[in-house]
């Protein structure tokens, strides 16, 4: 069974190719990562899985359903998505943006907004604004009121970068644990988090798929070394291999 399948996509902007071409399929459930250099279309092609952008050319499906024939709501109750960058119209509080997100589900436990609000460590925080908190502190709002609902599908643009290694790594195992029963598609810029944690990793150049395989198969691919332009040193540490720049 398919969750997300991209057939013949094509992004162009401004005269220049972001998506070029690239078709992948995703299952129900699972871990994926997509790394690839600045510039390579990660961003993009997760916007597009999202429905926040719509392709040049190509088409994509969310459980066997044209994703341009659903509606936002269903959309919305399909796909989680957690962008790189976000500022709300107005100044909310922790707690209202979180409730936001709940929102998005017709039906949803009444303990749901608290629960994620103890999970996120957010509770001590929930009265405080959005223009008051860290970078940090708004990474973690904005995962919560994503999650609060429990996507089947999560799509999230690299929702750790602003946070520090402990919290990087809470979230991201967070991300991993869900992946039993749902979709977690996540963009990573830390490779060595990115080989570590997940059951799949996508490698894209220039808008393509250049390597798609699980971890311990592609740590040894030459075409890492290609497409980042450097040689990786493979080195073997008790959770497997590690990847360094020489």
């Amino acid at each position: 069974m398919t969750a997300i399948a991209a057939e013949g996509l094509s992004c162009t902007r401004g005269g220049a190719t972001l998506i070029d071409g690239l078709s992948v399929s995703l299952g129900p459930a699972g871990s994926v990562a997509i790394i690839g250099p600045n510039g390579a279309g990660k961003s993009t092609l997760i916007k597009l899985l999202a429905g926040i952008e719509m392709p040049t050319r190509g088409r994509i499906q969310l459980a066997g359903r044209d994703l341009t024939a659903l509606s936002n709501r269903a959309r919305a109750e399909m796909i989680g998505y957690v962008p790189q960058h976000f500022e709300p119209h107005w100044d909310l509080t922790v707690a209202e943006l979180v409730q936001l997100g709940a929102e998005r589900v017709a039906h949803l436990h009444k303990n749901a907004v608290a629960a994620i609000l103890t999970e996120y460590e957010l509770s001590a925080l929930q009265h405080r604004r959005w223009s008051t908190l860290s970078g940090g502190e708004r990474a973690r709002v904005l995962l919560a009121a994503v999650l609060v609902v429990d996507p089947p599908t999560l799509l999230a643009d690299e929702p750790g970068a602003s946070l520090d290694i402990r919290h990087r790594i809470d979230v991201i195992t967070a991300l991993v644990r869900r992946s039993k029963d749902r979709l977690s598609v996540v963009v990573m810029h830390d490779l060595e988090l990115a080989f570590r944690y997940f059951e799949r990793v996508i490698v894209i150049d220039h808008g393509a798929i250049v390597a798609d395989a699980a971890p311990s198969v592609l740590i040894n691919d030459q075409r890492l070394d290609n497409t980042f332009g450097v040689t990786f040193e493979r080195l073997a540490t008790p959770y497997g291999p590690l990847l360094r720049p020489i």
